[in-house]
């Protein structure tokens, strides 16, 4: 561990209430993120060895993710049952549930097919709220030079055009089917949205309900995907392969149904992949606050079926992760707290960085603080402090009445955040490149569709809070009804894993192992094996086991 100061010592340097200064610092953002992000280095990325992006830098874990064969051959889905559908939609948050809902309400059959229950996802798990330009101070071009600066530049403008355009409709569509924003206090004509300025931004135009603006948006989804006659919707079901035809169109999907322990193959006329991000792999060594099926399946499923992908060495590392106690690391405190008004302190007692930068720019900044020597210890941890105590003094009442899970998360580490700050480290938080798309989310495969984390080319290389909800139903509601057109159809040409094939010769001249397989699935500390799980069902039910090695 580098060197650091001794939380006791940081504790007595530290007084609530006092409106610190900025500390002086010369070092230019770029260098910042060069020296101390970790999407930087000399062992951050290696270049792809197969497939379309040959030679592409990406992340190494994810890399190996990217190399390995698939989790199952021929043999193993011979006799498994066969299902019809219009339209197959893999991953049950927000995107997938958007996507769902707007191709039933054209006329599609829906199987909305989640690897865990209806819900969990990371869209759950979003605080801060979601963004969209409705203010007369705001306006989408505003929206629009602030996605593509934070990101760097490196977004699609089409694309991010079309997404901050969507979002007033969006949040029309959100209130319509129920859901709870967040109102101005004795406002005249009563009901005016509250908006709050996130990082990186040039106007207010946060949205949000308390600190738990995801779980509210997933309540009413959840509820109207539960009440649409048109969506089926199949829980544990983990998709394990897609299905190809000869034209190399994808044509459905394999399914691994938990509860059975056996193999439904999903014969679909389009595929929409909203299966979110990586963050559960720990890439780089870093606690995440990603929900526990983040592990990377569509991209895996995407790039071997042959889709493009784009910026898969580029990552959001969200400043305020928590670094104490050690088995809640990497819980998130959501960037509601910066925004409204919490300050980051390190061992010193300084203030060390403008809390509304960008994410990226802010979490480089407590790198930089903690690898320097200036981040504080406690029990092994190592973090800087988000001054709650302080905020709560400034304005009475805010930690009970906004930011009500804050107050949960502190009780769960032990505190009062009126009392005593949070000890705080950057989480891996957001995969920012991804699938490449069009404007109605398909990709460089026909009959294939990505929206949501899964997908790149909104965000470039950095995202802007709360951009992520208005992406996932912006693109969600754009690839439903687009895969919706499909409808009704002849299906014709076979369905099957062929494509698999050409991989494997692809791996092997590679002189790739085919033992290593993907997608993971589940964290590593699941201890889940896909072939192991399917011997004990063939078992259970006394068939002799063949092809499952």
């Amino acid at each position: 561990m580098a060197a650091s100061i001794p939380y006791q010592q940081a504790r007595r340097r530290y007084q609530s209430g006092l409106a610190l200064a900025l500390r002086s610092d010369t070092t230019t953002i770029e260098q910042l993120l060069r020296e101390w992000h970790p999407d930087h280095g000399a062992n951050a990325r290696i270049p792809l060895a197969v497939g379309v992006n040959q030679g592409d830098p990406c992340q190494p874990e994810l890399a190996r993710q990217l190399h390995a064969n698939s989790l199952i051959d021929d043999i193993d889905i011979a006799g498994a049952q066969l299902v019809t559908t219009d339209v197959l939609v893999v991953g049950g948050g927000g995107g997938g549930c958007a996507a769902a809902l707007t191709a039933a309400k054209h006329g599609a059959k829906v199987i909305l097919a989640t690897k865990l229950r209806l819900g969990d996802s990371n869209t759950v798990m979003a605080e801060g709220g979601i963004q969209a330009a409705v203010g007369a101070d705001d306006s989408p071009q505003l929206h629009f030079e602030d996605t593509l600066r934070a990101g760097h530049y490196c977004s699609e403008p089409d694309l991010v055009a079309q997404m901050v355009m969507d979002g007033p409709d969006v949040i029309r569509w959100l209130i319509q089917l129920g859901m709870m924003f967040d109102l101005e206090e004795g406002h005249p004509m009563g009901g005016k949205l509250l908006r709050k300025k996130p990082g990186g931004a040039s106007a207010a135009r946060i949205h949000s309900y308390r600190d738990y603006t995801g779980l509210e948006m997933m309540r009413v989804l959840r509820e109207a995907v539960d009440l649409d006659p048109g969506v089926s919707v199949w829980n544990q079901c983990p998709t394990v392969e897609l299905l190809s035809d000869e034209r190399g169109r994808c044509a459905g999907a394999v399914i691994y149904n938990l509860e059975w322990r056996s193999f439904v193959m999903v014969r679909a006329r389009s595929v929409i992949l909203a299966t979110g991000g990586a963050g559960r792999l720990h890439l780089n060594g870093f606690p995440t606050s990603n929900h526990y099926g983040a592990t990377a399946d569509g991209l895996v499923l995407a790039y071997r079926i042959g889709a493009k992908l784009r910026e898969l060495d580029s990552f959001q590392y969200h400043p305020t992760g928590i670094a104490h106690p050690q088995h809640l690391a990497g819980g998130l405190i959501s960037e509601a707290a910066r925004s409204a008004g919490a300050k980051l302190i390190n061992g010193k007692g300084e203030r060390f960085i403008d809390e509304l930068k960008a994410r990226d720019v802010v979490a480089s900044a407590i790198l930089r603080e903690c690898g320097e020597g200036r981040g504080i210890e406690r029990d092994g941890q190592l973090g800087v402090f988000l001054d709650t105590p302080t905020l709560e003094k400034d304005h009475p009442g805010i930690l009970e009445k906004r930011l009500v899970t804050l107050r949960h998360l502190a009780g769960k580490c032990g505190h009062d955040p009126a009392l005593e700050p949070f000890l705080v480290y950057p989480t891996l938080h957001y995969q920012n490149g991804g699938v490449s798309i069009g404007k109605q989310g398909e990709t460089s495969v026909g009959g294939l569709y990505c929206v949501g984390e899964l997908s790149g080319g909104i965000h470039g290389r950095n995202r802007l809070m709360g951009n992520a909800l208005l992406d996932i139903l912006s693109m969600g509601r754009r690839a439903g009804a687009k895969a919706a057109e499909s409808a009704g159809r002849v299906i014709t040409g076979r369905a099957s894993i062929a494509h698999i094939h050409a991989w494997q010769r692809e791996l092997t001249l590679a002189g790739l192992p085919l033992e290593s397989r993907s997608p993971q699935l589940f964290p590593d500390y699941a201890n889940f094996d896909l072939r192991a799980d399917a011997i004990i069902r063939q078992q259970a039910r006394g068939h002799r086991v063949a092809g499952i090695r």
